[in-house]
């Protein structure tokens, strides 16, 4: 918060519904906050006035812990330069109230809950956190931990962990020229954990974004017969039905082994037309009636 006279909140890690995690050693932005929460114990809550030396890049800091919270990169819109450099070179940091405080730097207040300390060993990072080495190592370890909570049937918690292995791979792909061996072999390791992220989001309904992914990836994979046949659903389930049966046949045409399994889609699919167009003759016939 501010040290002005109203004490007014930039950020508050309690109004994202997730607590602020900080890994001692890990060269923060600001390297107060590591002096400062080396003072606390477990449980306790203290407020710190920090001088304007110690948190002129705090702006720059908190956009990054705002993009995080939204679902970005932290790194979005940042280039490979020191804090410094990054302050003179951005017009906007996109938060008026960030720009503000970077034009007009000011001590600033930092009231902590120390919620809990971890030993080391025994806490695993967001992807954000890791280095490139932990990331990849870490990615399998996510994956089978994804699959485990699919056979257990918690597909929304399956999903959250391909999720964190996608951004994994999708950090390190950022850094690659796009179409190189080795963007190619990155994407080619986000593929089935995609797909696996969409299976979970089949089966919570949200078939839209299934669309958009899979067809993300037939883009750059055309035979693809897992991306055909799940945007096939999606689209069979939102009623595209010129659009079902088109994946559908490509799914037939790539492998016809699947030949039953793509029969007992269309033929759910005609079962469901049928059932729609009785309803709709219903609602009409009602209609016309009056």
């Amino acid at each position: 918060m501010l040290s002005d006279g109203e004490h007014r909140v930039l950020d508050d890690s309690r109004a994202r519904g997730k607590p602020m995690e900080l890994i001692i050693g890990k060269k923060f932005k600001l390297p107060v906050w590591e002096t400062i929460l080396s003072t606390m114990r477990d449980g306790e809550q203290a407020e710190f006035l920090c001088d304007t030396k110690h948190v002129v890049l705090y702006p720059l800091v908190a956009k990054s812990l705002r993009n995080i919270a939204a679902g970005k990169d932290p790194l979005e819109g940042q280039r490979h330069c020191c804090g410094i450099a990054q302050m003179h070179e951005h017009h906007s940091l996109g938060y008026p109230d960030l720009d503000d405080l970077q034009q007009n730097p000011q001590p600033l207040i930092f009231a902590i809950d120390m919620l809990k300390v971890e030993a080391p060993g025994s806490y695993r990072q967001d992807p954000w956190a890791m280095t490139d080495e932990e990331k990849m190592q870490a990615v399998p370890l996510i994956h089978e931990e994804g699959n485990e909570l699919y056979r257990q049937g918690k597909v929304t918690e399956a999903a959250a962990k391909y999720y964190d292995a996608i951004a994994c791979l999708k950090n390190l792909q950022m850094k690659e020229q796009p179409g190189s061996p080795d963007w190619i072999q990155l994407d080619q390791k986000i593929t089935p954990l995609l797909l696996n992220y969409c299976q979970c989001k089949l089966l919570c309904h949200e078939y839209y974004e299934v669309l958009d992914h899979c067809s993300s990836i037939l883009n750059k994979y055309e035979d693809n017969v897992k991306a055909y046949f799940k945007r096939g659903k999606a689209h069979a389930a939102v009623w595209n039905t010129a659009e079902a049966q088109a994946d559908f046949a490509k799914v037939l045409a790539l492998d016809p082994s699947l030949g039953p399994v793509v029969a007992k889609e269309l033929r759910s699919l005609e079962t469901r037309l049928r059932q729609k167009d009785n309803e709709d003759k219903i609602r009409f016939k009602g209609i016309f009636s009056q």
